[in-house]
């Protein structure tokens, strides 16, 4: 089955909407205004059992179909980024240093697409719980909306999202069981020496080359440390120090990124950070503090909700568009507290050519609006047929 027909017809009412919510990013918690706007369009759409406020402004709104059945959780994530925009769009973001870079405006048109057609013709048993989640960039407001009980207040019992993709030709959908995105850790080292006069090195303790030592050593815990065919990325995106060509400072800091799928390779890494930079402290006669912090886990899929959710995804734009084992990424996802609340299923959508995501040149496609909310209307109806 293409395209849902009615939801075609309605692709210049969700340009205008998505259009909107771009010129207007919120980071973080405070989407407000995002989730308002939500709230307004569903309640145009006869959808009044709408729930504020959840994880600060995260919104679920119910879909009663009047039949029994069961309960299916559709999310979509509403925060930009702090990043200023170039495209030069008529619809450009309207606030300096915000900007919708990844998406989140188009997951929540598509998810309001979704929300009309299955309000408007309630071809389905049961319920649906439509997620409008904020804070998925920092703060993982996913995690939060759980801890907030959002799966058993509203009853679900399964859960899905999508995300687009630039760079994938536009309408593919690629997914696959089990782990699909990595679990992210943080780790922040601070280094304090002794500052003083670059031309008299011998009178500090200079904290720059037990920076660039602690930045080498960790890169061989991937080379070294762990089994070749295991997923991991140790980054070291940051080092800062030093304010003049001829003062050597007192402190150093650096930070990086942990990427990884296995709990015991996250266990592997902390600890050997926790070696080398207590080693190379030593070494150099610094005082070394490290900070490693546990982010997002890994977004696992529920093997039997892929399959069904990639059965969806073909109805829409047909098998050969669609990739039912595509492998792992590296990057991570609040979603995947909500898998682990529920068994559920995360796929990506190809956007086609363009800039690529969190890059200020990004916008999103308009054009696969219709396909995502087809997709999750299909998955509705395929679910809990009427």
């Amino acid at each position: 089955m293409p395209v849902i027909n009615s939801i075609a017809a309605m692709s210049d009412e969700m340009k205008t909407w998505r259009r909107h919510l771009h010129a207007h990013p919120e980071l973080n918690f405070d989407c407000h205004e995002t989730a308002a706007f939500v709230a307004e369009r569903l309640r145009e759409f006869g959808i009044t059992d709408i729930h504020t406020g959840i994880a600060t402004s995260g919104l679920v709104a119910i879909i009663d179909s009047g039949r029994p059945g069961p309960t299916i959780g559709l999310r979509a994530d509403m925060d930009a980024l702090p990043m200023t925009e170039i495209t030069g769009a008529d619809h450009a973001s309207t606030i300096d240093g915000k900007m919708h870079a990844c998406g989140h405006d188009g997951h929540t048109t598509m998810l309001l697409g979704a929300a009309k057609y299955l309000a408007e013709t309630q071809r389905f048993a049961g319920r649906v719980a439509l997620i409008f989640q904020p804070a998925e960039e920092d703060g993982g407001g996913g995690e939060v909306m759980v801890q907030e009980g959002i799966m058993d207040r509203f009853g679900i019992d399964r859960v899905f999202a999508i995300h687009n993709v630039p760079g994938v030709p536009e309408g593919e959908f690629f997914t696959t069981p089990g782990p699909i995105m990595a679990a992210v850790d943080t780790v922040h080292v601070h280094i304090t020496g002794r500052g003083g006069h670059g031309a008299y090195p011998h009178e500090t303790i200079d904290p720059i080359p037990p920076a660039i030592a602690i930045a080498q050593a960790f890169g061989t815990i991937v080379s070294r440390n762990h089994r070749s065919l295991d997923d991991l990325v140790v980054s070291v995106t940051q080092i800062h120090s030093g304010s003049a060509s001829n003062v050597i400072p007192g402190e150093a800091y650096l930070n990086g990124t942990i990427r990884t799928f296995d709990p015991e390779i996250q266990d592997m890494v902390e600890r050997r950070m926790n070696e080398i930079v207590t080693g190379i402290a030593a070494a150099f006669g610094v005082e070394v503090k490290i900070e490693y912090e546990r982010g997002y886990p890994a977004t696992i899929n529920d093997a039997e909700q892929t399959a069904f959710a990639v059965d969806a995804a073909r109805d829409v734009v047909g098998a050969d568009a669609v990739m039912d084992n595509a492998g792992r990424e590296m990057g991570a996802e609040d979603f995947a507290y909500m898998l682990q609340a529920r068994p559920g299923a995360y796929l990506f959508l190809g956007a086609g050519e363009g800039a690529g995501l969190h890059h200020p040149a990004y916008d999103f496609n308009d054009e696969i609006s219709a396909l995502g909310a087809s997709f999750f209307a299909r998955v509705v109806e395929t679910a809990q047929p009427a």
